[in-house]
């Protein structure tokens, strides 16, 4: 058998099939320039290339494709928000990525699990009463459980963390994960078979803006013309914004994570507590994942503290008591661009052809196929805002319609 492994490896025959074309020069100027090889840029791309027929198309991203923040986060899906159009918007995405797996030929491995948010208090209760309403009117499934049902649930989960035992939970069926990495692949490859053109290790440095529009892209490997640019990176979205002359009110946290050595099964659902301020998942393979709340500080920087890891995992450890003797293999950060009330910025900006995709927060990856593709009807239709998104422009941060969304996870919110 290994000997013919070997054959089969090195066999001039052997049928492997490239993802991505190799790196190429950059053309002096496409219709369309996607700042950012994320999740949301890749998939914007995508979309415009499979269902739009623009394919001239170069999306530019600083270091290598999916790592940034989609690469730093711990792949939750879920549609459990507070307002109707955060609701409606994220319950499209949890439709789509159901999907994704057969749309790319390519498995993104996918899994329904639901998610669980503990109520520790008669206010939460009333709260989550109220979210689950409004998740079931516009499409999401949640319902209210008792600790009865909680205990079937999670058998392993301590219902009576000291002075705050679990009164109710908000049962989040839609609730899933996926591996994040295939999602960013899976768009990067479907992308690229359409001719779009993925230029990694290209820094944009500056924007050209003539006549309140933009014109051009500067970047670490000469000066690109364009039609039009969507900005989609995450954790400098206002560095960004600076630079085409749009004064943001996004503020950037790091939001750390950290995961366990590996154990058998345990815990299927996600499990989330809104007043311990923590969530904790297991993997696929069995590494326990632990995040909560982003530090407490503006800070450009994806480095791990000591001072957050012991307060989140003693609360962590309420949650799940023999966890105290698991061994935590690594520590990670992201840095997440924060607006004012918690909901992103999609849509136009004050500079003609030049589109938002910004201040995601912790909710980034979810939104990645729903994403995609209503920015890419925005790009196509030449800047008619879809229906879907029109809620998040970032006008409503002057005309005082805000979207909150605060409060709508136990992590960094």
């Amino acid at each position: 058998m290994p000997f013919n492994l070997l054959k089969y490896g090195l066999s001039s025959e052997y049928p492997v099939e490239v993802d991505l074309p190799p790196p190429r020069e950059l053309k002096s100027s496409y219709d369309v320039v996607i700042i950012g090889a994320g999740g949301h840029g890749l998939a914007t791309a995508y979309y415009l290339a499979r269902y739009h027929g623009i394919t001239n198309i170069a999306v530019l991203e600083k270091s290598y494709l999916g790592g940034g923040n989609t690469a730093r986060n711990t792949a939750v899906i879920r549609s459990n928000y507070l307002t109707s159009e955060g609701v409606r918007f994220y319950a499209e995405s949890v439709r789509m990525f159901q999907g994704l797996s057969n749309e790319f030929d390519f498995n993104i491995m996918y899994s329904e699990r639901g998610q669980l948010t503990l109520a520790h208090t008669d206010a939460t209760v009333r709260s989550f009463r109220q979210r689950a309403e409004v998740n079931k009117h516009f499409g999401g499934r949640s319902e209210m459980i008792d600790r009865q049902q909680i205990r079937e649930l999670v058998p392993s989960l301590n219902l009576d963390p000291g002075h705050l035992p679990v009164i109710a939970g908000l049962w989040h069926i839609d609730g899933a994960t996926a591996r994040h990495d295939a999602v960013a692949w899976g768009y990067a490859k479907q992308a690229a078979k359409r001719g779009v053109e993925i230029h990694q290790l290209t820094e944009v440095q500056d924007l050209i803006i003539e006549n309140d529009a933009i014109t051009a892209v500067k970047t670490n490997r000469g000066t690109i013309k364009c039609g039009c640019a969507v900005q989609a990176i995450a954790g400098h979205s206002s560095l960004l914004m600076a630079k085409a002359g749009i004064r943001s009110p996004i503020q950037t946290f790091p939001l750390q994570a950290m995961v366990t050595q590996p154990f058998k099964p345990f815990l299927d659902p996600l499990v989330s507590s809104s007043a311990l301020h923590c969530y904790v998942q297991q993997t696929s393979r069995g590494e326990v994942v632990f995040g909560g709340g982003s530090d407490p500080y503006p800070l450009f920087n994806t480095r791990s503290t000591l001072d957050l890891k012991e307060s989140l995992l003693a609360h962590a450890i309420e949650m799940f008591p023999f966890l105290a003797n698991a061994k935590l293999m690594r520590q990670w950060a992201g840095i997440t661009d924060m607006t004012p009330d918690y909901s992103p910025i999609m849509g136009l900006s004050p500079v003609k052809n030049y589109y938002l995709d910004a201040g995601w927060g912790t909710w980034g990856f979810k939104a990645t196929p729903v994403c995609g593709k209503t920015m890419a009807e925005l790009v196509a239709s030449g800047g008619k805002v879809p229906e879907l998104i029109k809620p998040f422009g970032l006008e409503r941060f002057s005309t005082f319609r805000q979207v909150n969304e605060m409060g709508a996870t136990a992590a960094s919110h």
